[in-house]
This record gives C-alpha cells, structure tokens and sequence, in this order.
C-alpha cells in the first residue's frame, strides 16, 4: 500500500496538486493586484475632483470604487480557496514549518480585515461623509492592500530563501518567524511584486477607457480615465526594470541553478553570453541570439565572471529549462514594451499635452493591461517553476511536501470549474457596472449624475 500511495504522489496527483495551485496562484493575483493597485489610483482621481472641481474626475472614482468592491469580494473567496489548499495540498509545508512561517499569514489576515471594515465604509459613506473625511477613509485600503501584498510575499520569500529556524535530528527549533519573515529575498521580491501590482492595474485600467476612446475619440471623461492610471502605470514601469534587475543580482548570487534555467546555461563557464530566444535542446541552447559576455557582465558586473551551469546540478534536482527560459523572456520583453509605451505617451504629452494622435496608441493601451498580466504571470513561473524540485529551497522537495492522500485530480477538476464560473461571473458583473450609471443617484449631487457618460 506504502509504495501505490508513493506511486500516486510522485505520478498525477503530484502533477495535479501543482496545476491546482498554479491555477488558484496564478488567477487570485491578478485580483489582488487590482486590490494592491487601484485603491491609490482611485483616490487620488477622487482628491483630482475635489482640487479641480472638474466632475469627471468624481465621476470615475466612484465608478472605480464599484469595480474595486466587486474585485474585493471575488479576492476573498479565492483566497479563501487558497488558504484551504495551502493545508489540505501540501501538509508535509504547512504541518513542519506552519509554526515558522505563520506569522505573516496572521498578519495578512489582519490587514485583510482593516481592508474590508474601510472598504464598506469608503463605499456606503460617499453620500454621508464631507469630502475630506471620506477621501481620507480611504487611505487605510490602500495602505492594507499594499501590506496584504507584502505579507503574503514574504513567506513566498522565506520558500526561497529559508531562515529563522534550526532543524535537529528532523525536528523544527530555535524558530524565530521575524527572521522567517525578514528573510534575504524578502526586500527584492515584495518590491518587485508591489510595483508590479501598481502596473496591472494602472494598465488594465487605461485599457478599458483606451477602448472607449477607439470608439469615442475626444470624450473627455475617458480621456481623464485613461491618463491618470496610464501614468500611474508608466511612472512605475522604468523603476520595475530597475528593480528587476535587483531581483536578477540576487538570484546569480543565492539561486544559481535558477538563473542556468533562465538564461538556458548547461556548463559553467566565464564571459557567458546572454541568450535572446532559444531552445534548449539536448543540453544546448539553440537558436538563440548571442550577445557576448552579457550575462556575465547583467549577473555581475564582470564581463568575465562566472556563470556556474546546470552540468553542477544532478539532473533529478534541475528546474525545466524551456518553461522557466521562456518565462523569463516573456516577462522581460513585455516590460521594455510597456517601458516603450510610456514613453510614447511622454513625448506625445511634452509636444501637445496630448494624448498621442495615433490611434495605434489606444490600441497598444487597450492591450497593455493584458499584457501587464502576462508579465506577471510570466514571473511568478519563473519564480515558482524555477525553484523546483523544491517547495523549501534546498530543504523540503515537493514531492514530500504534497498530501500523500490519492485522489487529488478530481480536486483540480474540480476547482478548475469553480474558477471558470467565477470568472464568468465576475467578468458580467464588471461589464454591467461599465455599462449602469455611474453612480446612485443622489439628490445632493445633481452635478455628477447629470452628466452624462458614454
């Protein structure tokens, strides 16, 4: 019986388990990027209406705050999912080192409370409150939506770069959760994952209104909706590639068979070339474009440093090169590209204080929100993939960190089909909200629901 359930866990439920979580990571973060982003955006349109006096900027805060309410309550049930399978997927992680990393859950779960109690009142007191007490009602979203973020990434963190515990004769000791939680990957990844949230959701919201325009040249409300996300988006976009290259730095240094993956480097060598494109193939990357000594001098400032190779690393313990290689492509190239189109929009501005006249431009906005997020999802794989075989990096293997129970593909199948319908729902109930009245109406406040939105 001992060596089915073995047989299990190594074979499809393995496989299983992993996709099931891929699938639960991968589409609760594009919501809460949303919840990380937008509260800051929406804000500030709504202290852009106030300072200004232009209702178009009022208009467009509460239209955004309806959206984020809908995005909140679809993040709490996906996370709620997630919290569930955390324990019920991997209890050889949760049920040995739970006691090290639960602190940042715990606090997670606090900021997600000061989250929700601001949001209800954000929502329900725009009509009962003054301007300035409930502009100042949301500060605490954004700032719990913000530290939500960080918390979580830390322990993704701490599964890089493990600390804060001691492990004698297979028992866990002298656990310190603040040193867990502070742990060497955790200013880089946090920093990176924040500002990537900030760019998903200024992008994705510049989309829509991008889309409005193609159909509405010169509507001034959706010119004001696409500009102050969009630059939101594009101010972030250089200082992420800056960041991103931190996070590159600190996986040459502490996770080198990870950057052998993404750079598809099989022997370690000095003056490494940097691969654009390519396959890996038999041990060999090819058909990728060469840049001599470029990932010798990214890595490490050296053009002749040394780039240790995949061949240093037995072969059951190497990550998949093309998925994570390939990844990694992905969500560099389509950085530089939204890189590119803030840029666009920066000369466009300083010749016209325009928007660019090409209606090219609206259209690589309208699509710059779906590529933000495959950006993202790009490098959670490989930040995720390119740490296997590991789920604790060079201390627990994923395969004794899943639930040895059988079965657990009618769980992903499962799932799979509670995420299609959430999906369905959550994308027909923003449509409606894009399609209603922008905001209640209210007797006090002739001026915004007179006006009329497209």
């Amino acid at each position: 019986m001992t060596t089915y359930l073995l047989a299990e866990v190594t074979g499809a439920d393995l496989a299983a388990a992993r996709m099931q979580m891929a699938l639960s990571l991968g589409w609760h973060i594009v919501i809460a990027c949303f919840g990380v982003g937008m509260p800051a955006i929406t804000l500030i349109a709504e202290w852009r209406g106030h300072r200004t006096g232009d209702v178009r900027y009022r208009l467009l805060a509460r239209r955004w705050a309806r959206a984020m309410g809908v995005l909140f309550a679809v993040g709490a049930v996906s996370g709620t999912i997630l919290s569930f399978e955390m324990g019920l997927l991997w209890p050889g992680l949760m049920g040995v080192y739970g006691q090290v990393i639960g602190l940042p859950f715990s606090m997670e779960g606090i900021a997600f409370f000061i989250e929700a109690i601001f949001l209800g009142i954000y929502l329900y007191a725009w009509d009962r409150l003054r301007p300035v007490p409930h502009l100042l009602s949301g500060v605490p979203i954004m700032i719990a939506g913000v530290a939500s973020a960080f918390f979580v990434v830390t322990a993704n963190a701490w599964m890089q770069q493990p600390t804060g515990f001691d492990e004698v004769n297979g028992r866990i000791v002298a656990v310190n959760p603040w040193a867990a939680m502070f742990n060497p990957a955790t200013p880089s990844q946090t920093v990176h994952m924040i500002l990537a949230a900030f760019m998903v959701a200024g992008f994705g919201m510049a989309g829509v209104h991008a889309v409005a325009l193609l159909r509405r040249p010169g509507d001034r409300y959706h010119r004001l909706g696409l500009l102050l996300p969009f630059t939101v988006a594009a101010i972030v976009a250089p200082v992420q590639v800056v960041v991103g290259d931190w996070s590159a730095h600190f996986v040459a240094q502490n996770q080198p068979v990870k950057l052998a993956a993404m750079e598809g480097v099989f022997r370690t060598a000095r003056g490494v070339p940097l691969s654009v494109g390519g396959v890996a193939v038999d041990g060999e990357m090819r058909y990728a474009l060469e840049i001599p000594y470029g990932l010798s001098l990214l890595a490490h400032w050296n053009p002749n440093a040394e780039i240790i190779g995949l061949n240093r690393t037995p072969p059951a313990d190497r990550p998949p090169v093309n998925v994570i290689h390939w990844a990694f492509q992905i969500m560099v190239g389509v950085g530089f590209a939204l890189v590119a189109l803030g840029a666009w929009l920066a000369v466009g501005w300083k010749r016209r204080r325009d928007l660019p006249r090409s209606p090219w431009f609206l259209r690589a906005t309208a699509v710059s929100g779906v590529a933000a997020v495959l950006a993202l999802e790009a490098g959670w794989t490989v930040t995720e993939v390119g740490r296997q075989p590991w789920t604790v990096y060079g201390v627990l293997r994923t395969s004794d960190a899943v639930n040895p129970a059988p079965g657990l593909v009618y769980g992903f199948v499962l799932v799979s089909v509670v995420y299609v319908a959430l999906t369905v729902a959550t994308v027909y109930v923003l449509r409606r909200l894009a399609r209603a009245v922008p905001v209640p109406l209210a007797p006090q406040e002739h001026d915004v629901t007179g006006y009329k939105v497209i």
